[in-house]
């Protein structure tokens, strides 16, 4: 068992109870233990959603020890010791006795639900936690209740069913936090399923020189004895997968579109030269993608670029995608078209996941064809050529390690196109994916919401469409 137990706290009477089957005098049942994912049955929990997280991270030595070894490598400080406080404010769907969290490895110092010390349980990814009977009220279906996790440790790298590293990655002066599809758990305790998006304050106090970089709007940065405390919200709802924190010596630059959207990006110095001018498109690519896409869904927006190796693939991390050094425009207009196709209209299961890499790899073909003069159908012979498109339906990865492979991208972004071909105007087609992402802005969608709703608003049956390109098992003639 991975706990301390705080010394006001007589936890461990609150575990042979919880072992006995008491309920402590909270009336209903507790929330399920995972969400029953296609892929990852055991992710997420039941019983409650999540309305707001409140994270506050301390990553490296007290003020104390600020004298102590060098922050500056993998194994220092600022990278190997997390002492976290997270704050979860969520609303019961039924009557909860206890009450699951995801979190991976870390001590759990504690926790209180309504202020009142609550029994914790640890069995391996999942927390239990059971409330006092003193606030059993609140814990009743449709009310509002708050958590707080107090923890600490090590954050780890999680290797992912596909052999990627995820979770907490060291990099040569600090860490990133990167968590599709499950990392997040590595870093704070949450209902980690991108079913239940939330909106998130992010605190993260780090030894000066380092700075910290989450999703949203810088709100605070304050500086007390060698340490800075930056302050980040994110008042837009997001799926913990797409929730970041890198902590390096990055440079930054903040400005606005002429739209008004606000950009923040930070760099390491190593990857700047290289980033210069792809950085420079940002808001081009981002004026571009709103015609064709709907209005931008955030409010602001930007890029992280680590060092080269850092990671070994880039993320769609919400306002600001992360890269593994300096980006190609190809991949910054991926990465950005996420921002309409995974983080604001999200999969409502990883099954649904190619929802948002066909559209974001269609994306692509559209950039090729406006700046490069690749035509549409240049890149979609390209794909239909490309046999590892044809491993697997897009709709249907045989299981969880095969969710970020080609099909769900390339062939993905086929079905997407053969969508255009049967509308055959290329405006009606633009306006049904902006009415697309209007319909589930900053919301859950399934592939059966999005089939049911080109068939609505085309007037079509698509069946055999569907039947063919998005499900089917083999590859068909282009011209069926």
């Amino acid at each position: 068992m991975n706990l301390r137990t705080p010394a006001a706290v007589p936890l461990l009477l609150a575990l042979a109870l919880l072992g006995a089957g008491c309920s402590g005098g909270v009336e209903g049942t507790p929330g399920a233990v995972g969400l029953r994912d296609p892929y990852f049955p055991g992710l997420g929990n039941g019983g409650y959603d999540v309305t707001h997280y409140g994270l506050k991270l301390d990553l490296g030595p007290s003020a104390d020890e600020l004298s102590g070894p060098s922050t500056d490598g993998p194994s220092g400080p600022a990278a190997d010791r997390l002492r976290g406080t997270a704050t979860i404010t969520a609303r019961a769907t039924q009557d909860l006795s206890a009450f699951h969290l995801d979190l991976a490895g870390l001590d759990v110092e504690g926790a209180t639900v309504e202020g009142r010390p609550a029994a914790v349980n640890r069995a391996g990814k999942e927390l239990t936690i059971r409330p006092a009977a003193a606030v059993e009220d609140r814990l009743r279906k449709g009310r509002t209740f708050t958590t707080v996790v107090r923890y600490s440790g090590s954050p780890q790298a999680i290797t992912d069913a596909g052999g990627d590293k995820e979770g907490w990655l060291r990099t040569a002066d600090g860490a990133v936090a990167l968590g599709e599809p499950t990392g997040s758990m590595a870093w704070f305790p949450g209902n980690h399923h991108p079913s239940d998006k939330a909106t998130y304050d992010i605190e993260v106090t780090v030894p000066d020189p380092l700075t910290a970089v989450s999703n949203g709007e810088l709100v605070s940065r304050r500086t007390e004895n060698g340490r800075t405390a930056y302050l980040w919200r994110t008042t837009e709802p997001m799926a913990s997968y797409l929730a970041t924190v890198a902590v390096g010596r990055f440079t930054t630059h903040q400005s606005r579109t002429p739209e008004g959207i606000r950009l923040f990006t930070a760099v390491d110095p190593e990857s700047a030269a290289g980033s210069r001018d792809v950085l420079a498109e940002i808001p081009a690519v981002l004026a571009w993608s709103a015609e064709r896409f709907g209005p931008y869904p955030f409010r602001s927006a930007g890029a992280i670029v680590e060092r080269t190796g850092d990671s070994t693939y880039a993320l769609e991390t919400q306002n600001r995608p992360v890269f593994p050094g300096p980006p190609d425009t190809a991949l910054l207009v991926h990465e950005l078209a996420h921002q309409w196709f995974g983080n604001s209209v999200t999969p409502a299961t990883w099954r649904d996941l190619w929802l948002s890499e066909g559209f974001a790899t269609y994306a692509e073909w559209l950039w090729a064809a406006d700046h490069d003069g690749v035509p549409i159908g240049k890149s979609f012979e390209e794909a239909y050529a490309d046999d590892a498109n044809w491993a697997f339906p897009p709709a249907g990865p045989p299981a969880a390690g095969d969710l970020f492979s080609s099909p769900v991208y390339g062939r993905g972004a086929m079905v997407v196109h053969r969508i255009r071909l049967a509308v055959d105007d290329d405006r009606a087609f633009f306006a049904l994916v902006r009415g697309w992402t209007k319909a589930h802005r900053h919301r859950n969608a399934a592939t059966e919401d999005f089939t049911a709703y080109v068939e609505e608003r085309t007037g079509q049956d698509l069946t055999e469409l569907w039947d063919t390109w998005l499900y089917g098992e083999s590859r068909p003639p282009k011209e069926g």
